[in-house]
């Protein structure tokens, strides 16, 4: 049997179109984004952290590219601009439905049990009540963001169990203020009597000096539900090499250092899945905001 001869400059040649392909894969960088749910400032002391600690871990470079709203991050998901985003509940169900094949692949230990506050200006003269607090009815009240889990999609699901109502038929005055932060700084104003938000951005702020207790405090707190959670395409693996999402999640999981924890804030990462989040998908259809 005669043996084929392969000069070579061919075996070289094949070596090297290998190598330039494998290097194209690998220099293809890593990005992600999150939903603007607080200020620009402490996202990017957040995810830039974030950034370096995943660029270490997966041997790729890692872009952190901020986006100006929640509706912006699933569409840069979408679009394949960003291939990994923190979102909420919510915008998470809408990225993957957006994308089919990608999924929700770590949550934050506290994102298990997630709660909205409903707070008020003092002025109200409302309390804290164990019981759904009716005497919201007629007043000014602002949601968060048009697109939040937290500031939107579960407190307005109350708010419609409670009084058989859209929220417009509810309150006087309706307003959304685009993030958690400016909520308690429009309620603390007394620009709206009332507002709903993220339980760990009201007991940060408050920790740290933000809220004025005399201004504006807690009335009630919802039943807790799944919120926050890492979502990743589902053609990572094609463009990043086989077994990438499941380096991912495994990074994820694993991140131990208490500074970028603190930063978001959370005790450590949990696993998540798809199906965790079946509530919120129910939840977005019994209301509208989701086909």
């Amino acid at each position: 049997m005669r043996t084929r001869y392969r000069a070579p400059w061919v075996v070289l040649l094949c070596f090297g179109l290998l190598l330039a392909a494998t290097t194209a894969v690998q220099a293809k960088p890593f990005v992600f984004t999150a939903i603007p749910d607080q200020d620009e400032s402490h996202l990017m002391k957040r995810f830039s952290g974030i950034a370096g600690y995943l660029e270490q871990h997966l041997d790729v470079e890692v872009t952190y590219v901020p986006v100006k709203s929640y509706a912006a991050a699933v569409v840069a998901f979408r679009n394949n601009q960003v291939q990994l985003a923190w979102f909420g509940g919510l915008s998470g169900v809408q990225a993957r439905l957006a994308v089919p094949g990608s999924q929700a692949i770590a949550q934050g230990y506290e994102d298990q049990f997630f709660v909205t506050y409903f707070i008020a200006n003092a002025s109200t003269g409302l309390t804290a009540s164990k019981d759904f607090p009716k005497a919201i009815a007629g007043r000014s009240f602002t949601f968060g963001s048009k697109g939040s889990t937290s500031g939107r999609l579960m407190p307005e699901f109350y708010v419609r169990e409670a009084f058989g109502k859209a929220p417009e038929e509810v309150f006087k005055v309706v307003g959304f203020s685009g993030d958690h932060s400016r909520t308690i700084a429009l309620v603390q104003a007394g620009t709206y009597e009332l507002g709903a938000l993220n339980f760990q951005v009201f007991d940060r702020e408050l920790e740290e000096g933000k809220v004025d207790p005399n201004k504006v405090r807690v009335i009630w707190k919802t039943p807790p539900y799944p919120d926050y959670q890492w979502t990743i395409r589902g053609d990572v693996d094609e463009a990043y090499g086989s077994g990438f999402t499941d380096k991912v999640r495994k990074t994820l999981l694993e991140l131990k250092d208490p500074q970028l924890l603190q930063v978001f804030p959370r005790k450590s990462f949990v696993p998540a899945t798809n199906a965790d989040y079946a509530p919120i998908l129910a939840t977005g259809k019994a209301i509208g905001i989701l086909d």
